[in-house]
C-alpha cells in the first residue's frame, strides 16, 4: 500500500481481475498495522532460515530425483505448499488442500479452532450454563423465553 503512485492496490486487483477471467479470481487485502511486521525478530530470521533451507533441500531433491531420467519434474505431488502443520512443517499438495477448502466461502471446510469456542466463552466469563452431552460438546442450557 502506497508504494507507488501507478501500482495502487486498486490498479493491481483489476489487472488480476481481468487476466484471471474463467481462470482464477482476486480480492483486495490490505494488511493492517498490527499485521504489517516491522523490525523480525530473532524467531522470525531463525523460522525464516528453517522453512527457506527445507524448501530448498525439497527442490534439490525433486531435481535429483529427475535428473536424467528424461521424467517431467512437475507432478501432483511437486505442486504444494509448504505450511506448518501441528509441529512439522509439512509440504501438503495442493491437489489434498483442494478436497478440503470451501472455496465458494474461502475457508477449511472443517475449522479446528471452531471446537475452542466453548473454552473461550468459559474463559471470558460468559454468562451461560454448560453441560458435557454424550457426544463430548458443551451445550447452553441457558433457555430462551418463548413469545
Amino acid at each position: 500500500e502506497s508504494c507507488s503512485v501507478n501500482y495502487t492496490t486498486d490498479f493491481i486487483y483489476q489487472l488480476y481481475s481481468e487476466e484471471g477471467k474463467g481462470v482464477f479470481d482476486c480480492r483486495k487485502n490490505v494488511l493492517g498495522h498490527m499485521q504489517q511486521g516491522g523490525a523480525p525478530s530473532p524467531f522470525d530470521r531463525n523460522f525464516g532460515t528453517k522453512i527457506s533451507a527445507k524448501a530448498m533441500e525439497w527442490i534439490s531433491a525433486k531435481l535429483k530425483g529427475s535428473q536424467g531420467t528424461g521424467k517431467k519434474f512437475v507432478s501432483d505431488d511437486s505442486i504444494c505448499v509448504l505450511g506448518i502443520c501441528k509441529r512439522d512443517l509439512l509440504f501438503q499438495p495442493v491437489a489434498e488442500l483442494k478436497k478440503v477448502t470451501d472455496f465458494e466461502h474461502r475457508i477449511p471446510k472443517e475449522q479446528w479452532w471452531l471446537k475452542l469456542r466453548p473454552i473461550m466463552k468459559i474463559l471470558a466469563k460468559y454468562e451461560a450454563s454448560y453441560d458435557m452431552s454424550d457426544s463430548g460438546k458443551l451445550e447452553s442450557l441457558q433457555h430462551h423465553e418463548e413469545l
